[in-house]
């Protein structure tokens, strides 16, 4: 399902929108990456795009450069957060089943001091 921005009744939408502050770590006319509130591990950033997308289950062929835009991006955070020699883990839940709690694409961003051994 989609909505406008304006209409995107998730957290993540009162996010963009202003609504609840968030520790951004990244943004541009696309994507908004903060720091997720209850980290799973010693580095958990959350990467979503302003334009809504339920998950990645909804994706069809005319929002591939979003999702390119989307890795890219994390890719780059990762090198900003000096993640990129240690590692790190690019995750996406796809729908309820698969652990998606908020109905909003997104992108977890995770690693640690070490990278994530054992996780």
């Amino acid at each position: 399902m989609r909505y406008s921005f304006d209409e995107n009744p998730t957290i993540f939408g009162k996010i963009l929108r202003g609504e609840i502050p968030c520790k951004k770590v990244y943004e541009d006319d696309h994507v908004l990456a903060f720091h997720d509130i209850a980290p799973k591990a010693p580095v958990h950033v959350l990467v979503i795009p302003k334009t809504h997308l339920e998950g990645l289950q909804d994706a069809q062929e005319a929002d591939a450069d979003l999702l390119g835009r989307l890795m890219v991006t994390a890719n780059k955070i990762a090198a900003e957060l000096g993640l990129k020699e240690q590692g790190y883990r690019l995750i996406t839940n796809a729908g309820k089943g698969a652990g998606q709690e908020v109905p909003h694409l997104h992108l977890h961003i995770l690693s640690g001091p070490s990278g994530l051994p054992g996780f």
